[in-house]
């Protein structure tokens, strides 16, 4: 495909923790009601494009994501596409995390007993190999998470997963990662679902 195929991000619907700030990583947290609403609404967009390839992270807030999107059954589970492993802030807000650590992001200090940006990196590396060299004709979709899919973005402009501090992401939104004169560019981003496609 070269410099044709987009990658379709997407990140998943709104759970409880997403809701209040708490760094959801590892802990396996389901779709609210008004997630899986925000899920079947990317459905119309998603259905009536092309994929080669649908790949999810294994968490139920993504694969459910993915179901309701209308790809539950061309997905394929791809682990590099967990969420950032939050170590020791896992289920902590940024507000409590600066009470002891005031000048603390992701981007900039990771995680004790989790991942740093460097390490994200060489998944969102990896992630992004797989998905340009899958076979077939047509895009590649991605379900994920809030800061693995920033984190993506990051590496797929050159700016390192740690670029990925530049870019708001919501719940429920599509993200579509592309090329403009054989440059990687983002051709739309945290686009909601409502009349946008």
């Amino acid at each position: 495909m070269g410099n044709e195929r987009q990658l379709w991000l997407l990140r998943h619907g709104a759970t409880e923790w997403a809701k209040n700030g708490r760094h959801t990583g590892s802990t396996d947290l389901p779709l609210l009601p008004e997630g899986e609403e925000e899920a079947k609404q990317l459905a119309p967009a998603l259905t009536n494009h092309q994929f080669a390839a649908v790949f999810s992270s294994p968490l139920q807030r993504a694969t459910r994501t993915c179901e309701l999107g209308g790809l539950g059954q061309q997905r394929h589970i791809m682990d590099s596409l967990r969420e950032w492993d939050y170590g020791d802030y896992e289920g902590i807000t940024t507000p409590e995390i600066r009470k002891t650590n005031p000048n603390w992001t992701v981007w900039s200090h990771g995680c004790p007993n989790g991942e740093d940006a460097e390490s994200v990196q060489q998944r969102c590396e990896h992630t992004i190999a797989i998905a340009l060299a899958a076979p077939g004709e047509g895009d590649v979709a991605l379900f994920a998470h809030g800061h693995v899919l920033r984190a993506l973005t990051g590496t797929w402009l050159g700016l390192g997963a740690a670029g990925g501090r530049y870019f708001q992401l919501g719940t429920g939104t599509i993200c579509i990662l592309g090329f403009e004169r054989g440059q990687r560019a983002i051709a739309r981003w945290n686009a909601p679902t409502n009349g946008l496609f």
